[in-house]
């Protein structure tokens, strides 16, 4: 058998654990958190439709002990759920066969604390991945641990990052072809950003593919690197100052995709740092790009760049959803990405080549893509810089259209994406810096605004064969979870004020909502329990960003009482921190 035609078979069975907790249907291969390869967040499960999911009730909940941000998702596989924890990183493992879902086991990891004052945005972490019967996540402190999923037995731990220079790993990695992927966060920290896989089996290094620098350690070869926009060599180096690259962030620690037919490994990149884009002239590649790799060896196919010369901290960490799609009368395989800096792209994910591209928020800060270059066409007064002084009115702000941590899902049903965004505006003032190593190398200071209308987020549905919004659910508060949808038309996402919801994933109506008790900035699941029945669970647990903006929602230390930020000052009244797992489903 052909090993392309393995790789399908496999990735098939990988969707069906997905959906359930059942051992007769995990052959032991992979449980991940974006439900499949293709990060498409889609259960084929129906139990729980329109006409019922009003009925919902909670049926069982656990609470962590922890109060940073609940990002990332738990995992069900084998009548298990696994769920990891913000620092200090401690693994859950429940048994759903059992009244109660009692703890089978806890791996408690030797996390080193001083991760926590280095983590750029809350120790947070985005959960697991499962695969030949391991449970394989990031620790804060720049670790990679797999564990026996039977008995919680660590196998191996794996040292990826370096705390000196401000790398933490928060990311969820993820498997393929037997290489775990990792990444850095940092960007902030000015750090030289790369992505890594590490040997399955045994932890060990395979490879390294850094974002900036020489081809050879871009591992972008002049035989298979061809980029759809892009010529020459050095793509990485040259359009850099100097040796900016060496501390120019750009670091991996968004969400991964992967096509089995092209080979081909998907995964976003991070800012240019520092934040003053005066300090570094030039394109800044491959910052705020998508990179395409081979996950064997590493070596770079094509790469994009969404924002060039990045002025406004727009990382493209987000998903790359993979789906066929028909653009202008023709069926194509494509990845579509909802960017921070506004606009949605449907990409060939073959080529690189933009297909579409359209504004999913207000932006201000370009008019539009030309789909010809594939650059936006920048409106110049809203550039940014130490000389140009305080620039106003720059829409998305900083932290995003949509943040990379929300993860949109997409329904071959319907054929639209669930979408996750913001409508925040910024000033930008940028500052000259000088980087330190281990330190913030920023150098600007950024307030938010509301944007058009006043209200600061929305989850909307979005037909990326057009470019086109086809429903949106406003809401008070900028959403930041993930969103899980379903074959039962049925969309799931969560709120920053403890709303987690139910809506038809045709019209957008709310079906149903329930008070979680704190902020939800994870990613909802559905799966189907050992009595047949369908479920949904979800973490309830404020942090990331909104830790540090919403004011004081923390308690347990009494030094710890910040001001609320003057975009959001009532936000603290509707949230507090505080992780819980929450397990819903039909009476």
């Amino acid at each position: 058998m052909r090993p392309a035609l393995i790789t399908l078979l496999l990735l098939l069975v990988a969707t069906l654990v997905a959906d359930s907790g059942r051992p007769e249907q995990d052959d032991g291969q992979w449980t991940m958190p974006g439900k499949d390869f293709a990060a498409t967040r889609y259960s084929g499960l129906t139990q729980i439709t329109p006409a019922n999911a009003a009925r919902l009730r909670p049926q069982w909940s656990f609470s962590t002990g922890v109060l940073g941000g609940h990002e990332g998702q738990p995992l069900v596989v084998n009548n298990t759920m696994y769920v990891v924890t913000p620092f200090p990183n401690v693994l859950y493992a429940f048994d759903l066969t059992r009244e109660g879902y009692p703890l089978k086991w806890k791996y408690r990891p030797d996390v080193n604390p001083t991760s926590v004052g280095i983590a750029c945005c809350d120790a947070i972490n985005r959960g697991a991945f499962y695969a030949d019967g391991r449970i394989v996540y990031n620790l804060l402190d720049g670790h990679t641990v797999a564990v026996d999923a039977a008995t919680g037995r660590e196998l191996w731990k794996t040292q990826i990052a370096d705390l000196g220079q401000g790398e933490t790993t928060p990311m969820a990695p993820f498997v393929v072809k037997g290489k775990v992927i990792v990444g850095p966060s940092g960007g902030e920290f000015g750090i030289h950003g790369w992505v890594k896989a590490l040997e399955l089996a045994t932890g060990r290094l395979a490879w390294t593919a850094y974002s900036e620098g020489p081809d050879a350690d871009v591992l972008a070869h002049p035989a298979t690197f061809r980029p759809f926009y892009d010529r020459g060599t050095d793509l990485a180096l040259t359009s850099w100052p100097a040796d900016a690259w060496q501390r120019a962030g750009v670091p991996v620690w968004g969400w991964l995709s992967y096509d089995p037919d092209l080979d081909l490994l998907y995964y976003g990149t991070g800012n240019a740092a520092p934040y003053n884009p005066e300090q570094r002239p030039g394109d800044n590649k491959w910052a705020s790009s998508v990179l395409a790799r081979r996950p064997e060896d590493g070596s770079l196919v094509w790469a994009y760049q969404f924002t060039p010369h990045e002025n406004w901290d727009f990382d493209a960490n987000a998903e790359m959803i993979l789906a066929d799609v028909t653009v202008k009368g023709r069926r194509r395989r494509v990845l579509v990405h909802f960017d921070k800096n506004g606009f949605a792209y449907t990409i060939d994910r073959a080529t690189g080549e933009v297909l579409v591209a359209a504004p999913f928020t207000a932006v201000t800060w370009a008019q539009r893509i030309d789909l010809a270059t594939g650059r936006p066409v920048v409106d110049t007064a809203k550039l940014t810089g130490a000389s140009r002084g305080n620039i106003k009115d720059i829409c998305p702000s900083l932290e995003g259209g949509k943040s990379p941590v929300s993860a949109a899902s997409y329904s071959p049903r319907t054929g639209l994406f669930y979408v996750s965004t913001n409508n925040l505006c910024m000033d930008y003032q940028a500052t000259q810096v000088t980087r330190i190593a281990g330190t913030p190398y920023i150098g600007a200071s950024t307030p938010y605004h509301a944007g058009p209308g006043g209200h600061m987020g929305a989850f909307i549905a979005w037909d990326a064969s057009v470019g086109r919004r086809v429903w949106e659910i406003r809401e008070p508060y900028p959403v930041w979870s993930g969103s899980v949808v379903t074959a039962g038309d049925v969309v799931f996402y969560g709120t920053l004020d403890g709303w987690f919801k139910a809506a038809d994933a045709r019209s957008g109506r709310v079906l149903w909502k329930f008070k979680v008790g704190s902020g939800v900035v994870g990613c909802p699941i559905t799966y189907t329990g050992p009595d047949g029945r369908q479920y949904v669970a979800v973490y309830a647990g404020i942090g990331g960003d909104w830790l540090l903006l919403s004011g004081d929602v923390r308690s347990d230390d009494p030094a710890d009482v910040r001001p609320r930020a003057d975009f959001a000052p009532d936000l603290a009244r509707h949230t507090s921190q505080g992780g819980i797992v929450w397990v819903f489903g039909l009476p």
